[in-house]
Parts: C-alpha cells; sequence; structure tokens
C-alpha cells in the first residue's frame, strides 16, 4: 500500500507514537551477533538529503544516533542459524539457495522507483515510495519462498528515524507538511543486496554481504577481511548452490562483517 491518504489515515488512527529505546535488546538476539535481510541500496546524495530534509522537520521528536544508510527492505532473513535445525527467527543456506533459485527463474529486469514525501508508521517516519512496475512485488515472491506472506501489510519505504517518544500523533503529522511538495526522486534498481546489523546496536549501520545483480542473475560476495561468521555462512551458502547444480551461483571472493564497509549504491536518484 502506498496511498499516502490511507497511510495517513492508519497513522492518525493512533493517538501516539510507539517510544524506542536505545539499549542492547538481549533478549531478543540471545548473544547472536548479526541480524540480515534483503534491500535495496539506495543510499545516494538526493536521498541522504531527502532523509536529512525530513530529520530536520521532525527535529527534537527522533532517537539520537540512528546511522542506518537510506535502503528498502524487501524481505527479513533473521539471524543465520546456530544449530542444525533453524529456530524461528533464524535461517540456514537451505533459505538463501531458494531464494536465489527464484530470483533467477523469474528474471526480473533493472526498473524504476520513485520516492516521495514524508509518511509514518507508529514507531518509524519514512520516505514513502512508487512502484509503477510492480516489480517489487516480484522481487518479494521469490524471497518469501519460505511459506510466509509476501504481500501482507507490506509498505516500501525509506526509513528516516526512530522516534524517542510516545508523541501525539496528530500534532506530529502537521510536520510531515515541509515535504508535501517535494519532487519524486526517481531510482533506477539494478540490484538486490543481502544486508545486516549488529544485533546489539538497535539503528546502527548496515553492512552488506553480498548482491545480486538483476542482469548477471550470480550472487556476488562483497570484498572484506574474512575471519568472521560470515565465512561459515558463505562456505554453507556455496556448498548448498552446489549441491544444487548448474545455474545457481555465486562469485568468488573474500568476505566478512566490517560494519563501516562503504556500500556501493544500487540505484542512482535523481529529481525527475
Amino acid at each position: 500500500m502506498t496511498d499516502p491518504a490511507l497511510l495517513r489515515e492508519r497513522f492518525l488512527a493512533e493517538p501516539r507514537t510507539l517510544r524506542n529505546e536505545r539499549r542492547d535488546f538481549h533478549a531478543w538476539h540471545r548473544g547472536r551477533p548479526h541480524y540480515l535481510l534483503w534491500a535495496l541500496d539506495v543510499d545516494t546524495p538526493p536521498l541522504r538529503a531527502r532523509v536529512t530534509a525530513a530529520q530536520r522537520a521532525l527535529d527534537g521528536l527522533l532517537l539520537a544516533g540512528y546511522l542506518r544508510q537510506p535502503h528498502i527492505t524487501l524481505a527479513l532473513c533473521g539471524f543465520p542459524a546456530v544449530a542444525r535445525a533453524p529456530a524461528a527467527d533464524e535461517f540456514d543456506a537451505g533459505l538463501i539457495a531458494r531464494q536465489l533459485a527464484a530470483l533467477q527463474t523469474a528474471a526480473p529486469a533493472a526498473f524504476e522507483l520513485a520516492v516521495g514525501g514524508l509518511e509514518s508508521f507508529s514507531s518509524a517516519p519514512f520516505l514513502i515510495v512508487h512502484d509503477a512496475s510492480g516489480t517489487l512485488d516480484t522481487l518479494r515472491r521469490c524471497l518469501h519462498v519460505g511459506g510466509d506472506d509476501a504481500h501482507g501489510g507490506y509498505v516500501p519505504h525509506v526509513t528516516v528515524g526512530l522516534y524517542a517518544g510516545a508523541w501525539p500523533t496528530a500534532e506530529l503529522a502537521a510536520r510531515f507538511h515541509a515535504l508535501a511538495d517535494v519532487p519524486r526522486l526517481a531510482c533506477r534498481i539494478d540490484r538486490l543486496s543481502l544486508m545486516g546489523y549488529v544485533a546489539a546496536d538497535i539503528g546502527g549501520a548496515l553492512f552488506t554481504l553480498a548482491d545480486y545483480p538483476l542482469a548477471a542473475r550470480r550472487l556476488q560476495w562483497r570484498d572484506a577481511v574474512g575471519g568472521t561468521a560470515a565465512d561459515a555462512l558463505r562456505r554453507e551458502v556455496e556448498g548448498v548452490l552446489e549441491q544444487a547444480g548448474g545455474g545457481i551461483g555465486v562469485n568468488a571472493g573474500p568476505i566478512g562483517l566490517p560494519a563501516s564497509e562503504p556500500a556501493t549504491t544500487a540505484a542512482s536518484a535523481e529529481a525527475p
């Protein structure tokens, strides 16, 4: 759903926003270091400027220290499995292999998105994303191969930050008008990225583990320092892909989880 009027109506249906806290949610991650997801990297200068403008419009209302780069989440993977049988919030290499197989079968081409003005969930404000081609639905069907719902309640968006308090929604929504008439930013998407973050750091920076260029149709691991838990995940993924036979593939290269690694953007963005 990307209708701004419906999004605003849903936001105003709640009297107050949800307050976020900056702390280590150990009961959630239980010592597992990294959480992974599939996303579109839209970390470009125009998008960064738009996010900054939205943050200024909401000055004093957002949790400090939000460092996530502009991105559009497609599907959550979870924590890399620590046992043979993954827990409900974990995933194994088999899931990645099935996702790659589905992407290669669907073979979606590069496409265009447009990023607009400011709307909000109860917990976080965001920039609305418009997908005229419907390609996001195709990508999400490919990535939700585990039987979960690929469509229920999904709102494509670029998160601006996290609310620091339980603010009255009606008063807060008045600030959205600061970006009411901004032009849409056109983004050409040519790849998906397997991203992650340090689970103990709420709002911490994203790292990119691998990319899936839509034209090459192969998973390409990022070059980075090895020797982390990601190496084990990569070896497991490659083993499953090798057993699956030809057609599904990855490109070689060392890999690690450096949270400060600069990202190579998956999109170009400019005002139309």
